[in-house]
């Protein structure tokens, strides 16, 4: 067949087709060469739903790296969705506010917001085919909106990795017949440590749960012996970086370069294992956990219903937060994994599944922690809520304690610290993605030299998390975990999901879906994004700054000046907004309302503003659902 026959006016004229075939876009990719001497960039030739174009201004799927398996995207997407939080956080979460009736809020707020939200991100990356930076072409003065997600996934980095690094650390010192928190007698314990089996209800019985009880030599082998906690005054004391556990953050760190120096081509064959593995030791925990005595009560006290616990407004609270924690919008990773799909995948089923797939492993994970915890209440004599605990007190003190005991407990241990390595190391993937992602995509010198940039990430995230590898690191962890990505994440959010739904318009970001998957989304997902995701992501950012509090950890209350630095870290990726919003402003030319314009309409419609058509400027922009 001779393609380059066809002249440029029959294009018009040629119906719109439902199926479009392989000749077709061959005949106009290469009239679009002819035309311009550049690569079919153009979505107009094919206005058709269902013709699959990119959209104006985007890299070609020719230009742009794509996974090389659907299964490579759907599993990385799970696998930086799914990780500690749904072990160390859910179920404790769940079992505190209600047990099954925790369920309700937690239910209702993934369906109203937080796969809405997944959903739009999925689209959004899809469509434009970028990084969560140059994503706003479609609204130039949100810009400062991807900046502050690429610095918050790096502040996450830094002490993210710390956390892997302590399963590593754990992992390699499982690999004894005997697991060094079993005893007492090593050169870490203090005077005070005490066997477990002495320790009863009635020595606790003064208001201290056994979760707290900081002399076992379980909780001393983490406090002394991992983190040397005991040589450390506070915060203003760190002392020097622990030789043992920089090894452990240096292998982390080359594991995360190395699958991910290629791009999603490499980070794409990691997931089938880093996403796969805890669903099968999550499944043999669980079977040996069930076997345990005690574990029933465990079990029960898990999903015990208690309804009453939803008349408080700190239960929707925790519901609200956790849905959106979990899911990871917001910090760029959704945006850049779905900016390498291909242009017509159908990322509403992927949404769909993938968030659904997260808030069940969630749940699921419950009952592998829950029986053991009803296995350690058994033993001890105590009630279920003096060993029910979250964090890192649950992974590092009490699951191992519990395992210690189990016979084959070096097994039981190396198989619970590969979980959690797994767990972390694609969480920890999918955020460096992000950065990587949403800053190449914007400086070419950085994409042309994409492995020296990885590497430049990885050793600059390792450099900053030597701190929390000191023996007052987990002083800088708190202060992290608190303030890098709480109120300022949320923030973002909202304001991506504004930017949106109101600015770009939930029609026009409709239509784009169409374009790439030949149906609109439904009435139920347009109100959502314009209405009622931002009205959730304003509650959640109002209710925990209320809630907020003083930074602690355990008897430990951080100096003042530590929540002035926690705050500076929060406003340094907060501040981004604004700032860029003003830089865009004052760079652009014409009249004030030339200068909005501009501002606020999408680039390839640019010329649009100098013809004095702008469309936000236009009621029926606001109102249109």
């Amino acid at each position: 067949m001779n393609i380059q026959v066809l002249p440029e006016h029959k294009l018009s004229s040629v119906a719109p087709l439902k199926q479009c075939n392989v000749e077709k876009k061959e005949v106009e990719l290469i009239l679009v060469k002819d035309q311009n001497g550049v690569q079919y960039t153009s979505s107009s030739i094919i206005p058709t739903p269902g013709c699959h174009a990119g959209p104006p201004g985007s890299a070609s799927e020719e230009d742009r790296e794509i996974w090389g398996k659907k299964l490579d995207f759907l599993l990385s997407v799970i696998g930086f969705a799914v990780d500690l939080a749904n072990v160390w956080r859910f179920p404790y979460l769940c079992y505190k506010n209600g047990g099954g009736a925790f369920l309700i809020p937690y239910i209702l707020f993934l369906v109203i917001a937080g796969m809405p939200l997944f959903y739009m991100e999925l689209a959004l990356g899809q469509y434009n085919r970028e990084g969560a930076a140059t994503v706003w072409k479609i609204c130039p003065v949100f810009k400062g909106v991807g900046y502050t997600v690429i610095l918050i996934a790096l502040y996450v980095g830094f002490y993210y990795n710390v956390i892997i690094a302590w399963s590593l650390h754990y992992l390699f010192s499982s690999m004894t017949s005997e697991l060094p928190w079993l005893r007492c007698d090593n050169a870490w314990n203090s005077q005070n440590c005490t066997d477990p089996k002495t320790i009863n209800g009635s020595i606790i019985g003064n208001g201290t749960s056994y979760a707290k009880y900081k002399i076992t030599p379980a909780a001393e082998y983490y406090e002394r012996g991992v983190l040397h906690l005991h040589e450390s005054k506070g915060i203003q004391d760190l002392g020097l970086p622990r030789w043992e556990l920089t090894l452990c953050l240096v292998v982390v760190v080359f594991i995360l370069y190395f699958s991910l120096w290629k791009g999603v081509k490499s980070s794409g064959k990691v997931v089938y294992i880093t996403a796969t593995m805890p669903y099968v030791v999550l499944f043999v925990l669980l079977i040996r956990g069930v076997t345990l005595p005690g574990a029933m009560n465990g079990i029960r006290a898990y999903l015990h219903i208690d309804l009453k616990r939803l008349n408080n407004l700190e239960v929707w609270i925790d519901a609200a937060t956790q849905i959106f924690y979990s899911l990871g919008a917001g910090f760029g990773v959704l945006i850049a994994f779905a900016s390498y799909n291909k242009f017509d995948n159908n990322c509403y089923r992927d949404a769909l599944l993938t968030s659904t797939v997260n808030c069940i492993t969630s749940f699921l994970s419950g009952f592998a922690i829950f029986s053991v915890l009803g296995y350690m209440a058994f033993k001890h004599g105590v009630n279920i809520e003096d060993v029910a605990t979250e964090g890192a007190g649950l992974v590092f003190i009490i699951y191992p304690e519990a395992i210690s005991t189990l016979p084959g407990s070096t097994f039981w241990a190396i198989v619970f610290f590969i979980m959690l390595l797994t767990l972390g190391i694609d969480s920890a993937m999918g955020g460096m993605e992000a950065v990587l992602t949403g800053l190449t995509d914007d400086f070419k010198i950085l994409k042309r030299n994409r492995k020296l940039f990885t590497f430049a990430t990885a050793f600059g995230t390792f450099l900053f998390a030597l701190l929390c590898t000191t023996n007052g690191g987990i002083y800088v962890l708190t202060l992290l975990d608190k303030y890098a990505a709480g109120t300022s994440i949320l923030f973002a959010v909202l304001i991506e999901a504004i930017g949106v739904s109101w600015f770009y318009g939930v029609d026009r970001f409709s239509e784009d879906v169409e374009r790439m998957m030949g149906f609109k989304p439904g009435l139920y997902w347009r109100l959502c994004w314009k209405f009622v995701s931002p009205a959730f992501l304003l509650f959640v950012v109002i209710a925990s700054t209320l809630t907020s509090s003083g930074l602690n950890y355990d008897d430990y209350t951080f100096p003042d000046w530590s929540n002035v630095i926690g705050w500076g870290v929060a406003m340094s990726s907060m501040l981004f907004v604004p700032i860029y919003a003003m830089y865009k402003f004052f760079s652009v030319p014409g009249t004030l309302r030339e200068r909005i314009a501009y501002c606020i309409t999408p680039e390839h419609e640019h010329h649009l503003v100098a013809e004095g058509n702008v469309r936000q400027f236009k009621l029926s922009h606001w109102l249109a659902i």
